[in-house]
């Protein structure tokens, strides 16, 4: 029975294996499929307002608006976010339609998904509120609440979905290394791409999403590509221990439901 334990206390107030029952639970399927659906709903609803008053700021200011597009879904922020509506979707429907079998994971592919975007989201968290909070970003003007949502109410909403969902698979740690791909094509992209387009607003002869990575800031110490490579180097190590932490909490928490099955069995 989930109802209650041989101590009489009811599982959810209860520690070790009774909480794996109720995190194991139908009903707890149920509500964290709802979950991660409404999550994916408000972060999409949040890079939709982004990008209204960003494209449609360029439209009325008759700017490039192919340029200014590219431009919006070239932040790691937005990417990050947009990968987090679809992996979050996917995983509240497979919840949705896993039935009552306690011994079936994610699909190894949906696991890998979750694993990449739990970590760019926390990154994405940790990056902004430790190095951008309060910089004027060139996408045009910023949209207060989503602003938050990106960047603090996302990334928190994927944490809680490492520790709190069911059925979560553990991976093994070579999926740190697929977690790595997404960020380094990106950084290259950003490296190659931001010398060869024009800034849209200010007309200069270079854009990059963010001022970390240009080289022309002068606020950048070392002065310059040096100046980039500290930080591109810092948020790498970042990244991999994020990611680290990400498969390290996924393969705690397969191992400890096996093990409380194990005692329960």
């Amino acid at each position: 029975m989930v109802g209650s334990g041989p101590t009489g206390r009811r599982p959810w107030l209860a520690t070790g294996r009774y909480r794996v029952l109720v995190i194991r639970s139908a009903e707890w399927r149920t509500t964290w499929a709802v979950v991660r659906l409404v999550a994916a709903g408000l972060i999409l609803a949040a890079v939709v307002a982004q990008a209204r008053v960003t494209i449609g700021g360029a439209a009325a200011a008759g700017r490039d608006l192919g340029l200014t597009t590219v431009n919006f879904f070239s932040f790691f922020t937005i990417l990050s976010n947009v990968g987090s509506v679809v992996v979050l979707a996917w995983a509240g429907m497979w919840l949705l339609r896993s039935g009552g079998d306690n011994s079936r994971r994610e699909p190894p592919a949906l696991a890998v998904a979750l694993a990449c975007v739990t970590a760019y989201m926390l990154v994405t968290g940790v990056v902004y509120n430790t190095l951008l909070r309060g910089i004027e970003l060139p996408q045009g003007t910023t949209v207060a609440w989503s602003n938050e949502v990106l960047h603090v109410v996302g990334p928190v909403l994927l944490l809680l979905d490492l520790t709190l969902a069911p059925l979560r698979r553990g991976l093994p740690w070579r999926a740190v290394g697929t977690i790595l791909v997404v960020p380094i094509v990106w950084v290259v992209y950003t490296l190659v791409r931001g010398p060869l387009v024009p800034n849209p607003v200010t007309g200069a002869d270079f854009w990059y999403p963010y001022p970390f990575l240009n080289p022309n800031n002068p606020d950048l110490v070392p002065q310059g590509y040096a100046g980039v490579s500290v930080y591109v180097v810092g948020i790498a190590l970042v990244i991999g221990a994020v990611a680290s932490g990400v498969v390290a909490v996924g393969r705690a928490r397969a191992g400890s439901v096996r093990r409380a099955t194990a005692v329960h069995t």
